[in-house]
C-alpha cells in the first residue's frame, strides 16, 4: 500500500520500519530529518509536510505526542486533509482526547475521508516487537481497509466502536499504566528495604497474580539503574491530565489516578520529563514528596 506517515519519535520510527520491511510504500514527515535518515536507507521517502505525506496516499497515519500537534497535522493548514486528493483513509496512532478524535472523524468524512482513532499500548518494545495492543475507534470498513497496517505493527488489534472510543479504551489503559508503575515503584523499595534479593524477588511475584507488563519489563530496568524512556515521563503526564479532564466531565473521581498524575508531574517538575516512566522509583526512594507518605528505612 502506498502510505504517508507523521512523526518518528521512539514508536513511530519502529512502526515504519516494520511496514517497510513489510513491502508498503511509505513517504514520511518530521520535523527532525535526521529520524528519517535510517528509514530513507530502507526505502522511505521524505515529504516536506503532512500534506504531501497523505497526497495520493492509500492511508495516512500520524504518531505524534501532544493534542496540539494532532490537531495540526491533520486539520492545519498543511495537514492531512489539506491535500489536493487525501487519503481515504486516516489513521492516529497518538494518544489524544476522544473530543478531538470525534472532531477529526467529522472534519475528515466533509472530505470523503474516513478517520480512525487507533492509539497503541505496549510502549517501545511492542513498537520493536511489532507485538503492541491497538484500540480502534472508528468506520468499521476502514478498520477492514487498514488491517494490513495494524497487523504489520501490531499484535493484538480490536474495533472498540464509533470515532473516540479508541482514545477512551486508551485512557482505560493508562489508568492501569499510572497505578502499576507507582505500585512497582513501591514494591521495590519495600523489597529492598527489607533486605531482600530484588532479582529473585521479581522472578518469583511476577510468576503469580502481582505479575504485569510493568513487573516484566520496566522493573528490570530499574533494576539497571537505566531510566531511558520507552514511554516518557512528559507523555504520562500528558495522558494523565487528558484522563483526569475526561473524569471531571463524566462526573468521576479518579482518587488513585489523581495521586499518581500528582507523583509524575513532581517528576516532571524535578527535570525527569524526558525519562521513561520507571524512572519514578528511583524519584519515590530519594524521598522528593515529603507531603506524599513513603517507604522510610526504620
Amino acid at each position: 500500500m502506498q502510505v504517508g506517515w507523521i512523526g518518528l519519535g521512539v514508536m513511530g520510527s519502529s512502526m515504519v520500519g516494520h511496514l517497510l520491511r513489510a513491502g508498503h510504500c511509505v513517504t514520511v514527515h518530521t520535523r527532525t530529518r535526521s529520524k528519517a535518515e535510517p528509514l530513507l536507507g530502507l526505502g522511505a521517502v521524505l515529504a516536506d509536510s503532512a500534506r504531501d505525506a497523505s497526497e495520493g496516499a492509500e492511508i495516512v497515519c500520524s504518531m505524534v505526542g501532544l493534542p496540539s500537534e494532532i490537531e495540526a497535522v491533520h486539520l492545519g493548514e498543511f495537514g492531512t486533509l489539506s491535500a489536493s486528493h487525501p487519503a481515504p483513509v486516516l489513521i492516529d496512532f497518538s494518544t489524544a482526547p476522544a473530543e478531538l478524535a470525534r472532531r477529526i472523524a467529522v472534519e475528515a468524512r466533509k472530505r470523503h475521508v474516513l478517520a480512525l482513532d487507533a492509539p497503541v499500548s505496549g510502549g517501545d518494545v511492542g513498537a520493536r516487537n511489532a507485538t503492541l495492543s491497538i484500540m480502534v475507534g472508528g468506520d468499521e470498513s476502514a478498520v477492514a481497509t487498514a488491517l494490513p497496517i495494524f497487523n504489520a505493527v501490531g499484535k493484538k488489534v480490536v474495533h472498540q466502536g464509533s470515532a473516540g472510543t479508541g482514545q477512551s479504551t486508551k485512557a482505560v489503559n493508562q489508568i492501569l499504566v499510572a497505578a502499576s508503575c507507582v505500585g512497582m515503584a513501591e514494591a521495590l523499595l519495600f523489597a529492598q528495604r527489607s533486605g531482600l534479593d530484588l532479582v529473585k524477588v521479581i522472578e518469583t511475584v511476577g510468576a503469580g497474580a502481582a505479575g504485569s507488563w510493568t513487573l516484566s519489563n520496566l522493573a528490570p530496568r530499574v533494576l539497571r539503574g537505566d531510566e531511558s524512556p520507552g514511554f516518557q515521563v512528559n507523555h504520562l503526564v500528558k495522558d494523565l491530565e487528558i484522563v483526569m479532564e475526561e473524569a471531571h466531565r463524566m462526573g468521576s473521581v479518579l482518587e488513585a489516578t489523581a495521586l499518581a498524575h500528582r507523583l509524575y508531574k513532581a517528576l516532571q517538575a524535578s527535570g525527569g520529563g524526558e525519562k521513561g516512566t520507571q524512572a519514578i522509583c528511583p524519584f519515590l526512594a530519594k524521598g522528593a514528596l515529603g507531603t506524599i507518605p513513603i517507604i522510610h528505612n526504620p
